[in-house]
C-alpha cells in the first residue's frame, strides 16, 4: 500500500488477522449467513486464515439458532442501552456483561441456575441489595451483611469459571 492512500474501514478491519493480534484462531469453521457485509476481500481474508466457511440458505435464521441467539441476548439486554463511542469502550461493556450473564442471569436449562453456580444464600446471611451492573442498566441481587455493601461485584461474585461465550479485546 502506498504512502498517503485513503484505506476504507472495511479493508483495515480486515487486516487485522489472528496471526497480527498474536493469536491463534479459535475456530476452524465459520458458520455465517449470505450477508452483502461479507464481500469477496472478507471471503479471501477467511480463507488465508485456515477457517472453512459453511454458508446457511437464504433467509434461514434457524440454521444458526446459536449465534442469534446469543446475538440477540447481547443486542437486546446491553448494546441497545448503551451509546459506544469507541471500540475499547464497547470490549469493556461486553466484558461486563459477560460477566453478568455468566454470574447473574439465571437460565430454565440449568434448573434456574447461573452458568456460572452460586451458593444459596439463606435469609440468615443478611437483607438483600441491590449492586449496579453495567452503570445501573442491570443490578445483582445478594443477600448482604453490611461489610458486603462496601465490596466491588467482582469480589462477591468470587473466582470465574469457563464462560459459554467470551468477548476478547483486539
Amino acid at each position: 500500500m502506498a504512502k498517503g492512500v485513503a484505506v476504507p474501514a472495511a479493508a483495515v478491519a480486515q487486516r487485522r488477522s489472528a496471526r497480527e493480534r498474536g493469536v491463534a484462531p479459535c475456530a476452524a469453521v465459520l458458520v455465517r449467513d449470505r450477508d452483502r457485509i461479507f464481500g469477496q476481500d472478507f471471503v479471501k481474508h477467511v480463507r488465508a486464515m485456515g477457517i472453512k466457511q459453511v454458508l446457511s440458505a437464504p433467509h434461514s435464521p434457524w440454521q444458526r439458532t446459536y449465534v442469534e441467539r446469543v446475538i440477540g441476548t447481547i443486542r437486546r439486554q446491553c448494546l441497545d442501552h448503551l451509546i459506544v463511542f469507541q471500540e475499547r469502550s464497547l470490549y469493556r461493556h461486553l466484558r461486563t456483561f459477560v460477566g453478568h450473564y455468566h454470574r447473574n442471569c439465571v437460565h430454565l436449562a440449568l434448573e434456574k441456575d447461573t452458568p456460572e453456580p452460586r451458593p444459596i444464600q439463606p435469609p440468615e446471611s443478611g437483607r438483600i441489595v441491590s449492586i449496579p451492573v453495567l452503570g445501573r442498566l442491570h443490578h445483582r441481587y445478594e443477600r448482604s451483611l453490611s461489610n458486603l455493601l462496601s465490596m466491588v461485584p467482582e469480589q462477591v461474585a468470587g473466582p470465574s469459571a469457563q464462560p459459554l461465550f467470551a468477548v476478547t479485546e483486539s
